[in-house]
């Protein structure tokens, strides 16, 4: 019998986040106080992330400020303290652009989601003690996104950062390997189309993972080993 090949329709989403990884970014404020913010614009090259962060966002402003943050990945079973970051902003006062979505000032994020601070090893912001996963990042790079369209020009910014420090919770760790993640055992927050979701299992064996892990070291994690911890 033979299969039936589905058809494509033309539409146009407001919106194209089909499925990525939930970040909760930490930055400092100018007071120094912390900032924590959920986003989903982020991808990993190696031990540098692309982060996608709206321009005039408190998180984009003290990146650029400061030049250093701190990635920490949560789990599925952390979407109720994602979802209570919803609709807040570190801003005050909230942008207008802000204001129209429902948005409202909250000054302390780690008690607004019920989080945990940990004291950084190589940067100012701190790391969330319950996301399994936490990268120290420094700012490398920017890169203005839409700058050809005078209507976004300056709006959204594409931020490049280096990973100086991966930390995770054991639980997560590949049995009797130094370095490496259990697939099996890590269950990443996902963010598709505004709503919040967890991995499924494994679908289907992968070729691609025939290759040894320690392939795919670069010069960036010897770097990272040579920068000293904060001291104070």
């Amino acid at each position: 019998m033979a299969t039936t090949i589905p058809s494509h329709t033309r539409i146009e989403p407001g919106i194209l986040y089909f499925g990525t990884p939930v970040v909760l970014i930490s930055t400092l404020n100018e007071d120094g106080s912390a900032n924590l913010a959920p986003m989903s614009s982020a991808f990993w090259l190696g031990w540098r992330a692309v982060l996608g962060l709206g321009a005039r966002s408190k998180t984009a402003q003290n990146l650029l400020r400061t030049r250093e943050g701190v990635l920490n990945l949560p789990s599925d079973s952390l979407a109720a303290a994602v979802d209570r970051l919803a609709l807040t902003t570190g801003s005050d006062p909230v942008p207008p652009s802000k204001v129209k979505r429902g948005y409202r000032f909250v000054a302390d994020k780690f008690a607004r989601a019920g989080l945990t601070p940990v004291a950084s090893d190589t940067v100012g912001p701190p790391r969330v003690a319950e996301c399994p996963v936490s990268m120290e990042v420094v700012v490398e790079g920017v890169h203005d996104v839409a700058h050809d369209d005078e209507a976004q020009r300056g709006g959204i910014v594409a931020i490049e950062v280096r990973v100086q420090r991966v930390y995770v919770h054991d639980e997560i760790r590949m049995a009797s390997t130094a370095d490496r993640i259990d697939p099996d055992a890590w269950r990443p927050l996902i963010m598709s189309f505004q709503k919040l979701y967890g991995l499924g299992p494994q679908v289907h064996p992968s070729t691609l993972a025939r290759i040894p892990e320690h392939l795919y070291r670069g010069p960036d994690i010897e770097r990272a080993r040579e920068t000293p911890a904060m001291t104070g």
